[in-house]
């Protein structure tokens, strides 16, 4: 069994029949998807990734879109990176303005990760992604100069010529940091940028986090301690 299983197994230990769970997307919450419908218990799932969509479908669980729901009583999601504080740094899918959504309306938003994932604090290996109205690149350009980064630009699509554009419409504007900023300054400093939507930095949303490794999987208490 590899450690993203285990780690899925874990997390099920913290759902409950009847609740209403929300779901990011990667290989751990495929896992636990297929747990979920194993193990027969009934839940609705709001998630803001298609292809976690998909899977929940293809396993009979019950999707409901996020306007329907005014709050959920558990989500999961993966990250790149998330340090000691709980700050956590997402790159890859380009959903994370949904996927914040999902993280404020729920009263607990547990990261599934494994061991080689956590840092004491996070070091900006990877970009820091902005979802930008199209109408304020150059804007936003303008300001990022401002910022402690190495380089920033327009994420392209690899499918068709020009740039990708998110479920919303807007634009994605990966960003490389320097190392040593502060997370939760970061991500203030962005959102306050006209234009900006949102940041792929989330450092005040998440409740817990499940590292997995060779031995299992604990729960990281803020610190960096786990139990």
């Amino acid at each position: 069994m590899d450690v993203k299983q285990r780690c899925a197994e874990k997390a099920l230990e913290y759902i409950t029949e009847g609740s209403i769970i929300g779901l990011g997307g990667g290989s751990t919450i495929k896992h636990l998807i297929t747990l979920i419908n194993e193990n027969k218990i009934y839940v609705k799932v709001v998630t803001p990734s298609w292809e976690t969509e998909q899977h929940c479908i293809d396993a009979g669980l019950e999707v409901v879109s996020i306007t329907d729901v005014s709050k959920i009583d558990t989500a999961f999601d993966g990250c790149d990176q998330v340090d000691e504080q709980f700050h956590a740094l997402k790159s890859g899918g380009g959903i994370h303005s949904m996927e914040k959504l999902v993280a404020e309306l729920s009263e607990e938003y547990i990261l599934l990760v494994d061991k080689t994932k956590v840092v004491p604090v996070l070091t900006y290996d990877h970009p820091v992604v902005l979802e930008v109205l199209p109408q304020a690149l150059h804007f936003v350009n303008e300001k990022l100069k401002s910022f402690p980064a190495r380089a920033s630009h327009v994420r392209q699509s690899s499918g068709q010529d020009g740039p990708v554009y998110t479920g919303n419409g807007n634009l994605l504007v990966d960003v490389f940091m320097n190392a040593g900023q502060d997370g939760a300054d970061l991500e203030r400093r962005f959102k306050g940028v006209t234009g900006v939507v949102d940041t792929s930095l989330f450092t005040s949303v998440v409740t817990k986090v499940l590292v997995a490794g060779e031995t299992g999987v604990q729960e990281m208490k803020k610190g960096g301690d786990v139990r």
